[in-house]
This record gives structure tokens, sequence and C-alpha cells, in this order.
């Protein structure tokens, strides 16, 4: 089922892409100061939030305990997304023994986006018709003035989420509905979100012997971890396709955001992936940071994962804008 799974991944995934050649994208900028401030609120002032009430109940509502367990779940359930959902099960970047397909799935589902085959025929459909009519997600769904892009930006990055058309699982997502094992984690999603939000408070009550770290961890693990995570999720859509670096051609409007790439685990060097989308590491430049690349190399060199599909000079070269 592995080589089945895999198989189909790639044929997705490299037919549509090497079929169609390369191409310049508008050459459209927005980098007036009034984008660049709009985005950097839109992204920065919920996180500074976040820290704010962290300074403001550190010893009442705010421990080392929290920290930890909300540091060690949004790692495992990003990890999960990023690792598993993205670059291994929509994209195919490279193949994994049944133990780590089947904790990448799980891990994902921590995340709480849904169960991994809509997650996946969400992106595939994404990835076939990237910011053009079909996306389900692209901020120029409504131009590109300031109205309009104000308008896609929120489609983008949640709005799209409240759409009444879902994409076919079946057209999308055939390798994955026909796995026993991806299927039934995909059944059972209810259950891992009732883990996931409930795990930490059980840990953070045992550990402190209290309802009162229970509680606290319930909040900073789940819910704030959750929240977090979710819209560094959503930035790849929304911000990640508006303004930024664009280092490779590509032929839609995917950018790199350097500043979202430690939360991100990577995920934010967006326009590489675009250019190159089943290339395992995103972060292919020098010091740019990508966590995700760095545990698939782990995995290979534990022997669960191979045939990784690292980025090759030649690959590169051929995509890198003149």
């Amino acid at each position: 089922m592995t080589e089945t799974l895999d198989a189909a991944v790639t044929t997705i995934e490299y037919d549509g892409d090497e079929s169609r050649p390369l191409q310049q994208i508008p050459t459209t900028e927005f980098k007036a100061k009034w984008e660049q401030i709009a985005l950097a609120i839109f992204i920065v002032v919920p996180l500074l939030g976040v820290v704010g009430a962290g300074f403001v109940l550190w010893g009442t509502g705010l421990s080392w305990i929290d920290i930890v367990l909300t540091v060690v779940f949004y790692a495992i359930s990003g990890h999960g997304i990023t690792v598993g959902f993205h670059r291994y099960f929509t994209h195919g970047s490279f193949k994994a023994t049944r133990p780590l397909r089947i904790a990448l799935a799980i891990a994902g589902s921590l995340a709480i986006q849904g169960p991994v085959t809509r997650w996946v025929a969400d992106h595939r459909r994404h990835h076939a018709f990237s910011d053009a009519e079909g996306d389900p997600h692209s901020p120029w769904r409504y131009g590109s003035s300031f109205r309009g892009l104000s308008k896609g930006l929120f489609h983008a990055h949640v709005g799209w989420l409240f759409d009444v058309e879902q994409t076919d699982q079946k057209r999308f997502a055939p390798d994955l509905l026909a796995d026993k094992d991806i299927a039934g984690i995909s059944r059972h999603f209810p259950a891992l979100v009732a883990f996931s939000l409930l795990a930490p408070a059980v840990l953070g009550g045992l550990i402190t012997m209290s309802w009162v770290g229970a509680l606290t961890a319930f909040f900073w693990a789940s819910i704030i971890r959750v929240g977090l995570l979710h819209h560094v999720t959503w930035s790849i859509n929304s911000i990640c396709h508006t303004w930024g670096a664009r280092p490779f051609v590509t032929k839609d409007r995917a950018v790199n955001v350097w500043w979202l790439a430690a939360i991100s685990m990577g995920e934010s060097w967006h326009n590489l992936h675009h250019a190159d989308p089943t290339c395992a590491r995103h972060g292919v430049d020098k010091g740019q940071i990508d966590s995700s690349a760095r545990i698939i190399a782990a995995f290979e060199r534990f022997g669960w994962a191979r045939d990784v599909r690292w980025p090759k000079p030649e690959r590169l070269a051929a995509r890198r804008a003149a």
C-alpha cells in the first residue's frame, strides 16, 4: 500500500508540474508602505497579544510547564502538518515506512485543521489552480485594488473555510481514500481532536497535581497553541501569496516571507515550493530556516524515509529568476 500511495502522489504532482512550461507571473508589485504595515499588523499584533498575555499572567496563569507543553504540542502537531500532510501526503517529497506514515497522519490531525484526506485534497487543488479560477484560497480572488486585496486576504486566510463548496476528495486524493490506514485515521478525526485538546490539560494536571495546572495547560497548550498554528498555516495561504521575495520563477504569485520561517517550520519559503513542489526542502538558500527539512533528514538517517527529493543544483538553477 505504501508503494501505491507514493506512486499516486508522484503521478499527481509531477505530471501536473512538468507538463506545463514555466512562465513569468504578472509583474504587478505591491511594495507600498500601507501594504507592508497592513501585513505586519495582520500577523504580528495577535502574536504580540499572546506574548503580552504571557508576561501579565506569569506566575498566576502561566508557568514553565505551560510553556513546555505548548512548545511540544506545537512542534508535534505543526510538523505533522508540514512534514506529513504537506510534504509527504500532498507532494510525495519522500517515501515513508508504514509506521511513519501512520504517525505523520496522526500528528497532523492533532493540529485540528481537518482530516488528512480533506486537507490534502484542498492543497492539491490549490496547486492545480494556484492563483487562478478554481484555487480555493487565492488572495487575488477579488482583484488587486486595495478593497479587492483586503477582501482577498481575508478570504485566503480564513474566509475560504466557510465556503459551502468542498473539494472533491475522490478526484484530488483517491490514493488516500484507498489507503485503509489513512482512511481510518480520517474517520477517527473527532477522537484525535478530543485527544489534542484534552491531553495537555491531563498532563498539566498530573504534573502539578492541581486543577489550576490542568486549566492553564488547557488554555496555553490547547487553545492558544491550536489558534496560533491555525493562523500561521493560514498565513501561508494569504501572506505568502501577496508580498515578499520571488527568487524563483513560478506560474503564480507565491513569495518567500522570511519572518514567518521559524514559526511556520520552513513553510514560508513558499516561492521555492511553488517553483519545485515536490522538493523536500523549501528553504534552499543560505541561512533559510527549515526545521521540517531537518526532520525529514533525520527520518532518512534512521531509515524511516527513503527516496527523499532533496533540492538539486540544476533544478534550482533552471527555476531561479534572472
